[in-house]
């Protein structure tokens, strides 16, 4: 599942192709992914200017006058910039073209979502799917003190506390298990138990392994890929995501991999305490 470094990655691709030009037209595929398309939207974007792009968590966010258009990836979702008159494949669900050139959303398992805000709803923080998150890990209001504060009294481990999003947003399975591994904490590890000071050390972790996942180009153990359709490598740096069996790159200790909520996590047991 594309995570917020592969949103990111698509969105700084995206961003000098659509910002300051005009939608010259909308073609959708299908009458919707995870949820209906928005009523009228050929309409409602037809001749409108994509003001900026933006990002909150995993949804992309192109930014108009008279509103937000919200993208997400789902499972396996991702974003090309193609010549307009490129022949659309199987999965390839919406096309909001510019002129010569159409932004294409590909999404094999119908997972994703394109939605629509209208500025008369408010700010688009606001949204269902918004207004909940928690805040973005590369700015500054994601601190130690704020995971700290947070999860006093949590019980649930603190994988399960990343992944859920309310107190730091887009810290996906991935991201998750290297950024324990880099900040020694055992996954199992109840939120609420962890120290300030540790706490520290995962803030840090967790900025670090964004930022770097990022640079490559995000992670790319499945579909995703960018816009101009290269694939990122941030994959080949992991420390223990996916290498279950595979010797610590620190201590030389088998990584292990268990389930938590369905999803795997992957740890030393020999580093992370």
């Amino acid at each position: 599942m594309p995570e917020l470094p592969e949103v990111e990655v698509t969105r700084r691709g995206v961003a000098p192709h659509v910002e300051g030009k005009t939608i010259s037209g909308v073609v959708l595929r299908h009458s919707g992914l995870r949820w209906p398309f928005p009523d009228g939207l050929e309409t409602l974007l037809a001749g409108c200017i994509v003001r900026a792009t933006g990002r909150r968590g995993k949804y992309l966010l192109l930014q108009f006058d008279h509103g937000t258009l919200i993208i997400h990836l789902g499972m396996s979702g991702h974003i090309r910039i193609l010549p307009a008159d490129t022949p659309p494949q199987k999965h390839d669900h919406v096309d909001l073209l510019l002129g010569d050139q159409a932004l294409r959303l590909t999404d094999p398992r119908r997972f994703g979502a394109v939605l629509w805000h209208g500025i008369e709803e408010g700010a688009v923080e606001e949204h269902l799917l918004l207004r909940h998150l928690g805040v973005e890990p590369l700015e500054a209001g994601f601190t130690a003190e704020l995971m700290h504060r947070m999860t006093r009294g949590r019980s649930a481990p603190i994988k399960q506390v990343l992944l859920a999003g309310d107190i730091v947003v887009g810290v996906g399975n991935i991201y998750a298990s290297e950024s324990l591994f880099k900040a020694r904490i055992h996954p199992k590890t109840a939120a609420g138990r962890i120290s300030l000071a540790r706490y520290a050390l995962l803030a840090e972790a967790i900025r670090e392994t964004l930022a770097a996942a990022i640079d490559k180009g995000g992670s790319s153990l499945r579909d995703f890929i960018n816009v101009n359709g290269q694939s990122g490598y941030f994959q080949q740096d992991y420390f223990v995501y996916n290498r279950t069996g595979l010797p610590c790159r620190l201590c030389n200790k088998p990584v292990r991999q268990i389930q938590q909520g369905q999803r795997s996590t992957f740890y030393c047991t020999n580093c992370q305490k």
